[in-house]
């Protein structure tokens, strides 16, 4: 099946596309919703122009598009955006947002495109481990939640990482995958990627509760 993903940079959507990519389908292209709302309810929005390089890295077409993020019309922006794509179905990262994978589902079914969900359901410690089995090298971008402080933005997600968030689960109920907004992510490289990203400047934020660190300059770089 010819596909395009939903794609965010972050972790959960760039797994989601390899492994329906590994499953034989042909991915297409990957599509970014840039929103002008922060708190957009459907959309990551840290860090998500970095996704043009990760395309590039990955030989994907890069589709991207804008919406003002206003709740339940950026659905409109969606689905002008999926269409007229020359695919057959629909790739996303959720796993257990019923509000985002409903509406995915719905403008796919508008369109006649099949909705593929490939980490819907799945154990959050099993998607951890699949990241880092997968050779991702993935960075926290955001965070706001009891446990993460501002040493974790820029940090990599290591074993290290998935212990701790795994006792954050136990001691104040974090998703250890950050599907409640606990925290976000930044895919810098991966096995499949034909080059590295290289962050050359980038800036913390912090509040006191929650932080994000946003990157101004960042570039591909060869492998070894």
């Amino acid at each position: 099946m010819k596909v395009a993903a939903l794609f965010s940079g972050g972790k959960d959507s760039t797994l989601a596309a390899r492994l329906v990519e590994e499953e034989g389908h042909d991915l297409r292209c990957l599509v970014t919703m840039r929103s002008g709302n922060p708190d957009s309810y459907m959309f990551h929005t840290v860090n998500v122009e970095a996704a043009g390089l990760q395309a590039e890295a990955w030989g994907k077409r890069w589709v991207q598009a804008w919406t003002q993020g206003e709740k339940e019309r950026e659905l409109d922006d969606l689905k002008a955006a999926l269409e007229g794509l020359p695919v057959d179905g629909v790739v996303s990262g959720a796993i257990a947002s019923s509000y985002q994978r409903d509406r995915v589902e719905r403008v796919c079914g508008e369109l006649e495109l099949t909705h593929m969900s490939p980490l819907w359901g799945r154990g959050r410690e099993e998607l951890l481990r699949a990241v880092l089995g997968e050779g991702m090298k993935v960075i926290f971008t955001a965070v706001a939640a009891q446990g993460l402080d501002e040493s974790w933005l820029g940090a990599e997600l290591d074993e290290t990482a998935v212990k701790r968030l795994l006792q954050l689960n136990a001691e104040y109920g974090v998703d250890p995958c950050g599907e409640g907004g606990e925290y976000e992510t930044l895919v810098l490289d991966a096995p499949w990627f034909r080059r590295k990203i290289v962050v050359s400047k980038a800036e913390k934020t912090w509040d006191g509760v929650s932080g994000r660190y946003v990157i101004s300059e960042a570039h591909l770089h060869p492998k070894a």
